[in-house]
């Protein structure tokens, strides 16, 4: 099968590798149904805290679907199909409990952008080329990407960004607000894993109630669900790690938090 996502799990951090480099880590029919396989599975291992993507080699994060596919898989009565695999991909790491990062360098293209979106944080190598191309090829886009574009970019930017389909540099970006901070490449991968680890240390149930209240609260209030904010709160209070964090403060110590 040409082109694989990976993952790997070392000292609680998770890993979401995207290995195609002979077209740029262009993701196949087969990785976008990869991905949801992927995720579910360091989602639901209690060893990993933080999950980390990024491209493999260093030309690209993601340079977007793989369209040597195009005319035989995403073209006529078939494209519903494959929007259904790019949908199932994004719905399964948006649903990703644990703090997302995308650590992204070279080319985030299309739907490597897409998927850069689901990430919670995203840091960018000074080498990051950004673009959302679907006007140039006649490609009607999802309302769910164009509706984490607007959340994370807001409006007018989201516009300039699909109209034009124009690339766009790591410092843009960050302008937009579609990157936390610009990196020289070199100090990519040694910060991400670093921000991680410190993520890491903190209690994975108070990172995971953050997470959810967060997302609910960036949609409209009508579609917010108070009860599941509420429910995962009471939790935390009623958690192990609760009594650890404060016997740790009081006691002038690192805490060891358990995610129970």
């Amino acid at each position: 099968m040409a082109g694989r996502v990976e993952s790997d799990k070392r000292d609680g951090l998770g890993w979401i590798v995207f290995d195609h480099p002979e077209r740029r880590n262009a993701i196949t029919a087969d990785m976008w149904d990869a991905i949801p396989r992927v995720a579910a599975d360091l989602d639901s291992d209690p060893d990993v805290r933080v999950i980390v993507m990024r491209g493999a080699g260093d030309v690209a994060f993601v340079s977007g679907a793989d369209i040597s596919e195009f005319e035989e898989q995403r073209i006529g009565p078939s494209a519903q199909a494959y929007d259904d695999r790019n949908a199932r991909a994004f719905a399964a790491l948006v649903a990703i409990r644990k703090p997302l990062i995308a650590g992204v360098h070279g080319f985030c293209v299309g739907g490597g952008c897409a998927i850069a979106l689901c990430a919670d944080l995203r840091y960018a190598a000074d080498d990051a080329v950004f673009a959302i191309p679907a006007a140039r090829l006649g490609l009607g886009y999802s309302a769910g990407g164009i509706e984490m574009l607007v959340r994370t970019v807001g409006l007018p930017a989201a516009k300039e960004i699909f109209f034009t389909a124009r690339r766009f540099d790591a410092e843009e970006a960050r302008h937009f607000g579609l990157v936390n901070r610009v990196l020289p490449k070199a100090e990519l991968d040694p910060e991400v894993e670093k921000i991680a680890r410190q993520i890491a240390a903190n209690a994975p149930l108070a990172l995971a109630s953050a997470k959810l209240a967060m997302s609910q609260l960036a949609l409209e209030p009508a579609r917010r669900d108070g009860k599941a904010i509420a429910e995962t709160i009471r939790s935390c209070y009623e958690s192990d790690d609760y009594t650890e964090g404060v016997r740790a403060f009081l006691e002038k110590r690192p805490p060891r938090f358990r995610g129970r």
